[in-house]
């Protein structure tokens, strides 16, 4: 049974490897800290944050996310420690909520490596606190029990820590902001948060393989919830992930509170205890022999649409990827670890150094240690087999959008009527399942700009490519990546402009001047770049002030109301200071407004600017055109290797999907 505690209640703990489970309506930092007999953190070193994930005995996210997974394991922590307290803190400086009386009541719950849940914990009654002890796990007479605490700061993480004995609270309050800004601007971006008519879970008959994020509803009413827990996860070091049945969302996968009327009441409840209907149910894969695991089907995910149950499914094999990693990763570590300790406890007596009994000793650990890697190994090779043979289900089904170029789906392309819920922008994998492919999805329309970076680089295969090559494949890149979205919008839904100031991207250009589906020639020179900037800012500002004014509908007749994109190649080449910051207003206020940017530059060049460009290199999502491990995941922050969706040499798909899209324009126009 489940102990669901109230603010001061305690309860007993039975086992030292645990999980803490948090789950809340917005991303937030997630830090796990050290403290003695009297709750005081001696120093920074106590503290796991996402700067410095790991210490003796705890694991925490590198990033924001509003799921997260703490891994505990009490019998590792130093003998003087006496308290492990959880600390959650709204990040700082990001455009969401500044207060926890503004977002859905956090949970948190401790389970067990099984998965079954100890206790949890719905942390209520936060009004203008932005940082919180959600909980403590602490030792009474050698045995350990958790409580739930509760104790808010409207400070933020710098005041809860100097409340609790830190001396560097401050410094280190800074080094955790600064650590979750950075991973923000790494991350892939997860689907956005539930709605009350969206869902966001899979329901899959195949063991340990599942989830994510839904989209719109045709009815009314709330959705259901789904919990973010069970199925792979990383669990306590050194052991095997159970295998269960997995409906975890994606780590934004809560329901978002509604916005709270003036003076109205917060609903504090958490969205894993409404109920509602369940949605339609999705595909169900046939039956499978006894003892063997389901066969995988395409579009097994909730969702109103085959695409919305696809999308879903590919964020489903993403999250089970990236936590089996985990698992796998941390079991190896702990083996490590105990094996070090092992080994040097033997090197520490003096009877055990030399002789039968130390040769026996040394053995024996390495022994146990091989056991636990291959216990390990087992575990992730099963569950990659399983992935692996629903990627090759869920490849061939997925629609243009979200295929590869060479996907016979492009054969049998038409103009959509519809705009999708998402585009493929390249594949993830990781190196302990290289043949596994995610692909790179992000919603539509775009909510940050794309920045291929052209700088002379090496890939992720130790192989360098020089300035020029990376020039010419970045903007190979772009070309792909924009003629997927003028492929993919309904006919004169998407726009294209190109700055080239210097013409060095003329030859990778020609599929999309050619064809004439570019709104205008690419624009050349300072004089070029000043004009369709000018254009661009001028179309932001109208649609600004009519948005923001109510009018909408106010708009001079004949407006273009199609989603736009620039292409700028040779950044800073014909840039003066006034179109530098036109181009910084276009990454900052452009996309809630219709104009999107995408970026061939190496940043190198641009550096004479010093730090005045460094907020538009952060605003943007940095892509890469040849193979990069720059990426991480929203859930445990792996370093993805990235690799662009560029047409197969010598293929003529690119041409004749544009073709198809510049006689829709011409129809349509």
């Amino acid at each position: 049974m489940t102990a669901e505690l109230v603010r001061g209640q305690n309860h007993p703990l039975s086992q030292a490897r645990l999980e803490i489970r948090i789950s809340a309506g917005t991303p937030i930092v997630a830090v796990a800290a050290l403290g003695d007999e009297n709750g005081w953190i001696h120093g920074v070193e106590w503290v796991a944050h996402p700067g410095a994930p790991t210490q003796p005995g705890l694991e925490v996210s590198r990033q924001a996310a509003a799921d997260h997974r703490l891994a505990v394991d009490l019998d590792a922590v130093p003998e003087a420690v006496h308290r492990v307290s959880v600390l959650l803190a709204l990040p700082v400086g990001g455009t969401g909520p500044v207060r926890f009386g503004a977002v859905a009541a956090p949970f948190v719950a401790v389970t067990g490596l099984d998965g079954d849940e100890v206790a949890s914990y719905t942390i209520t009654g936060l009004e203008a606190e932005s940082a919180v002890v959600a909980l403590e796990l602490y030792r009474r007479q050698d045995a350990w029990k958790v409580r739930a605490v509760g104790q808010g700061y409207a400070g933020g993480l710098a005041e809860l820590l100097t409340d609790q004995g830190l001396p560097q609270a401050h410094q280190l309050a800074g080094t955790v902001n600064d650590a979750v800004a950075q991973g923000l601007a790494r991350s892939v971006q997860a689907p956005p948060p539930r709605t009350a008519d969206g869902d966001r879970s899979r329901q899959t008959a195949a063991p340990a393989l599942g989830p994510d994020q839904g989209g719109t509803a045709p009815q009314p009413g709330p959705v259901p919830p789904v919990s973010p827990y069970g199925g792979q996860t990383p669990g306590g070091p050194g052991q095997p992930v159970p295998q269960q049945p997995y409906a975890a969302p994606d780590p934004s996968a809560v329901t978002q509170p509604s916005a709270p009327t003036a003076g109205g009441p917060i609903d504090y409840s958490h969205p894993r205890r409404q109920n509602a209907a369940p949605p339609p149910p999705p595909p169900t894969a046939p039956p499978a022999a006894p003892g063997q695991p389901a066969q995988p089907v395409a579009g097994d995910a909730t969702g109103w649409s085959m695409e919305e149950r696809l999308y879903n499914q590919v964020w489903g094999m993403f999250e089970d990827l990236a936590r089996t990693t985990a698992a796998y990763r941390s079991a190896v570590d702990f083996a490590e670890s105990r094996m070090d300790k092992e080994l040097e406890q033997v090197l520490s007596d003096p009877r055990s150094r030399i002789g039968g009994q130390g040769d026996a000793a040394r053995e024996a650990a390495r022994a146990r240690h091989t056991q636990l890697v291959t216990q390990a190994r087992e575990a992730l090779d099963r569950d990659l087999t399983q992935l692996a043979a629903e990627a090759d289900v869920v490849e061939p089904a997925l629609p243009p959008a979200y295929a590869r170029w060479d996907n016979p789906a492009w054969h049998a392309y038409r103009v959509p009527m519809e705009i999708p819920m998402a585009l493929r922008l390249g594949d993830l994998h990781l190196p302990e399942a290289d043949r596994i492919r995610i692909p790179m999805l992000v919603r539509l329309p775009l909510e940050r700009g794309l920045w291929i970076d052209s700088g002379a680089a090496g890939a992720s295969d130790g192989s360098f490519t020089d300035s020029h090559t990376m020039s010419r494949l970045a903007m190979e890149t772009a070309v792909a990546h924009a003629a997927r979205l003028l492929a993919v919008y309904p006919a004169g839904e998407f726009t294209v402009h190109v700055i080239d100031p210097a013409g060095s991207g003329a030859q990778a250009l020609a599929p999309l001047v050619q064809t004439g589906v570019l709104a205008a020639p690419p624009a050349l020179g300072a004089a070029g770049v000043a004009d369709v900037l000018g254009r661009l800012t001028q179309r932001v500002d109208l649609v600004q002030m009519a948005v923001r004014g109510g009018a909408a509908d106010s708009l001079p007749p004949g407006f273009d109301t199609s989603q736009q994109l620039l292409i700028v190649n040779d950044f800073p080449h014909g840039f003066d200071d006034r179109a530098v910051n036109q181009l910084r207003y276009l990454a900052d206020e452009g996309p809630a407004f219709g104009v999107h940017l995408m970026m061939v530059a190496d940043r190198e060049e641009s550096s004479g600017y010093g730090p005045l460009l460094d907020p538009l290199w952060r605003s943007l999502l940095r892509l890469t055109p040849v193979a990069d491990d720059h990426l991480a995941d929203p859930w445990v922050g792996h370093a993805w290797t990235y690799e662009p969706s560029l047409v197969p040499p010598g293929s003529q798909v690119l041409q004749q999907v544009l073709a198809q899209v510049a006689a829709a324009r011409t129809k349509f126009m």
